[in-house]
């Protein structure tokens, strides 16, 4: 019983150690609030203690993410408000050190699309943010929101393109304002 114990303790720890901090940044997405994500996320990992990994099996993401997703909507839905990302929280996430020079080109990179994703619809913004951020399988997030696989293709599908769209539009744009300027 004491050793079924201390692999299970095991287990959580090495669960939390690897889907704490995608967790956080995902129900700071849903709930626009650092804080009350990590509420939700720590109600998720008390789930996750009180299911046990047997009931669980191999889909630990997909459940610790569907749970996540349901109690942040939860959340979202007594506030009776949805926020936009909190791009500071978000950059202050736990993470590895880089050179402050590769940070501020990824965090002027991370903003672009952040702008870009924001002009989508939630849903499509949601499927990408599962499959790029938290890379998870179509399956997985089709379990995760409720959607058809076919539909998370979908919108996965349409968002993308609805984002190279844009981007190739301001690559046009930039291109002649730069020639502009050199005339």
């Amino acid at each position: 019983m004491e050793q079924r114990n201390r692999v299970s303790t095991e287990w959580v720890k090495e669960v939390l150690d690897r889907y704490e901090g995608p967790l956080v940044r995902y129900a700071t997405h849903l709930t626009g609030n650092r804080d009350h994500a990590r509420d939700v996320v720590q109600e998720t990992f008390l789930r996750l203690c009180r299911t046990g990994q047997g009931k669980i099996g191999e889909h630990t993401a997909g459940w610790l993410y569907m749970v996540c997703r349901n109690l942040a909507l939860d959340h979202v839905r007594k506030e009776q408000r949805m926020a936009p990302w909190d791009e500071a929280a978000a950059m202050n996430l736990p993470g590895r050190e880089s050179p402050p020079s590769e940070e501020a080109e990824r965090a002027e990179v991370r903003s672009s699309l952040d702008q870009l994703l924001a002009t989508l619809p939630k849903n499509q913004q949601e499927v990408i943010r599962l499959k790029f951020q938290d890379s998870m399988s179509y399956k997985d997030i089709s379990r995760i929101t409720g959607l058809s696989v076919s539909n998370v293709g979908y919108l996965l599908h349409v968002g993308l393109k609805s984002i190279r769209e844009r981007l190739a539009s301001e690559g046009e744009e930039h291109s002649l304002q730069t020639q502009g300027a050199q005339s």
